[in-house]
């Protein structure tokens, strides 16, 4: 069983039969009350965002949750699709379950996919990724005084501001968590 004291941000917990996890959460005490737990809730199946205060000390059923490792395959009207490779098994999740994540998905890489009750819900995608650069503006040169940045369209489709020296055909890595250029590979 969890409790609120448990509590932290990336921490999953089931509220009426349905995924979690913890996006933000404050300790609140006042001088005469019991203290309070404020949370921001994001639904791992719908993607809803919830904000709910909970009592101190409240407990919680730890969800029946799976992590396994997949392949990502392809994608295609259906959605994306992920090959276990131990047991060849596939799966595929909605462009609702991968939402932005789908940016940073590169075929036959491996991905932890979520389970909840036998069915895939979520992925998780590692802190940065390396991507390559497919269309990159020109640098002006002169330009280079200060810390100016330009526009690049890296492999995925995704559109990154990237420091001047940046040229076509070469790695990148990327921070999934902003979408911003780190540095080069």
């Amino acid at each position: 069983m969890l409790s609120t004291s448990d509590f932290r941000k990336g921490l999953k917990l089931e509220i009426d039969g349905q995924p979690y996890i913890i996006v933000d959460f404050q300790h609140e005490k006042t001088a005469r009350r019991r203290a309070n737990v404020w949370t921001k809730l994001k639904n791992l199946k719908t993607g809803s965002v919830l904000e709910k205060t909970f009592s101190g000390g409240e407990t919680f059923k730890e969800p029946n949750f799976a992590e396994r490792k997949m392949q990502y395959l392809y994608y295609d009207s259906e959605g994306y699709h992920f090959m276990d490779s131990a047991t060849f098994e596939q799966s595929s999740l909605t462009e609702e379950q991968i939402g932005d994540n789908k940016w940073y998905l590169k075929e036959s890489l491996e991905y932890k996919i979520l389970y909840f009750e036998d069915r895939p819900i979520n992925i998780d995608i590692p802190s940065s990724v390396v991507l390559k650069v497919i269309e990159a503006e020109p640098g002006i040169k002169g330009d280079s005084v200060s810390n100016l940045m330009k526009n690049a369209k890296v492999e995925t489709g995704l559109k990154v501001k990237v420091p001047l020296f940046i040229k076509e055909g070469e790695s990148i890595k990327i921070d999934t968590r902003t979408g911003e250029y780190i540095e080069r590979a």
